[in-house]
């Protein structure tokens, strides 16, 4: 695996800014699709919760679709699924038995790199019986996407946006989404063209690519992220770049705001500041922090 995972596609700086645009929920309507019809099955299914199934997929919905936690990878998302689980009353009355998942929660506080060919690498070195587990998991997942996800256009707007951005702007996707299945999303609906590299969990976190990316030399104010969920504004604010919202629930109104209004902003010069402070004000009431639902100790 490459030290810097855009060698291969996106080497030098060719134009004078640069885009991050995020995938699922933000440049597809892909995001209820998958974690309803895809992930959460296999999460009640490959971790024995069918006795608190409801509640797991409460839990595992509200962690990746409905909170600040929406958008990030897999397995800390998992993990997250797991403890909502753990403080809620009914699975406590229940006497369901959660999988502690040890070994995962030590791999994830190491590894940067949180994706199914790093994991494979460290069964390699250490062969855990949670991890063993977690991969299953992971790869049934992407079989179901692969099967599953397919036809969905992209948000209307989003192609009329590369479009208007291809000639000024370099651009990257940067998502952590396997990168197997980014490929076939924007590939399947022409639309890969307008971009340099497509960067998935493979690459790393959404701070590692942009960050890389930004280093080829692009003047302050000129490096955009485009994002549905806290960890795309977390992604701009670490590498100095500006954030433009794609607000879940009012995605295309956001697409709409953007082609009409932000992306002239952006290359004009005038979107830091005031205005792109309103923007991020108003996208981050949308998502709470805490549930709705009581739980043991809070």
């Amino acid at each position: 695996m490459s030290d810097n995972p855009l060698d291969t596609q996106f080497t030098a700086r060719t134009k004078d800014f640069l885009v991050g645009i995020d995938s699922d929920g933000c440049a597809f309507d892909t995001m209820e699709l998958k974690h309803k019809e895809c992930f959460i099955p296999n999460i009640i299914k490959s971790f024995g919760l069918q006795a608190c199934s409801k509640y797991g997929r409460e839990c595992a919905e509200f962690v990746n679709l409905y909170s600040k936690e929406r958008g990030i990878n897999r397995f800390p998302a998992l993990l997250s699924v797991l403890d909502l689980l753990a403080e809620r009353p009914e699975v406590r009355r229940r006497e369901v038995e959660l999988p502690a998942l040890k070994g995962l929660r030590e791999w994830v506080a190491r590894e940067t790199r949180l994706g199914n060919p790093t994991l494979i690498e460290e069964l390699d070195r250490n062969p855990d019986e949670d991890l063993k587990q977690c991969l299953v998991w992971s790869e049934q997942v992407n079989r179901d996407i692969d099967d599953m996800v397919h036809g969905v256009s992209p948000y209307p707007m989003v192609r009329e946006s590369l479009q208007k951005l291809h000639s000024v702007a370099d651009m990257i996707v940067c998502s952590a989404t396997p990168n197997d299945a980014l490929a076939k999303e924007w590939g399947e609906h022409d639309i890969a063209k307008f971009v340099q590299a497509i960067c998935g969990q493979e690459a790393g976190g959404k701070k590692e690519t942009l960050g890389q990316a930004a280093g080829y030399g692009y003047e302050k104010g000129k490096v955009l992220m485009m994002g549905d969920a806290p960890g795309d504004l977390k992604a701009a604010r670490h590498v100095g770049a500006l954030f433009y919202p794609i607000n879940p629930g009012h995605e295309e109104e956001s697409w709409e705001r953007f082609y009409g209004e932000g992306c002239d902003r952006f290359l004009g010069g005038t979107y830091a500041g005031e205005y792109e402070a309103e923007l991020i004000a108003e996208f981050q009431a949308y998502l709470p922090e805490e549930p709705t639902w009581p739980r043991v100790g809070k």
